[in-house]
């Protein structure tokens, strides 16, 4: 069964850089697109950022120039850079594995900007 598991959530102040890190466990292929989500209290999940299987990437207007998404197809992991940090980017970040075979989530890892 695969699983994903994040890390590299915290509490950072504004204008600081955080990186997440997800990587899957156990066996899984073809991993056609990467991306991180996030939801802030009270509002829906919110696409961040997708890289697919060549490297093209897309990103949320709110975090272009700031957020770097890559991915690491031996490792099956995908990483977010994030730098400039605001209050706004305060949220539960979660990752997504996805094909048109399968649909995976990662459990969430809690980013909290101060001002």
């Amino acid at each position: 069964q695969v699983q994903l598991v994040e890390s590299g959530g915290g509490l950072v102040q504004a204008g600081g850089s955080l990186r997440l890190s997800c990587q899957a466990s156990g066996r899984i292929f073809s991993i056609r697109v990467m991306g991180w989500y996030r939801q802030a209290p009270g509002k829906q999940r919110e696409l961040v950022a997708t890289i697919s299987s060549v490297g093209t990437t897309n990103y949320v207007d709110s975090t272009k120039g700031r957020f770097t998404i890559s991915r690491d197809n031996f490792k099956n992991a995908v990483y977010l850079q994030m730098n400039s940090l605001k209050p706004e980017d305060t949220g539960v970040y979660y990752c997504n594995f996805w094909s048109p075979a399968y649909d995976y989530w990662g459990q969430g890892t809690q980013v909290t900007v101060s001002s």
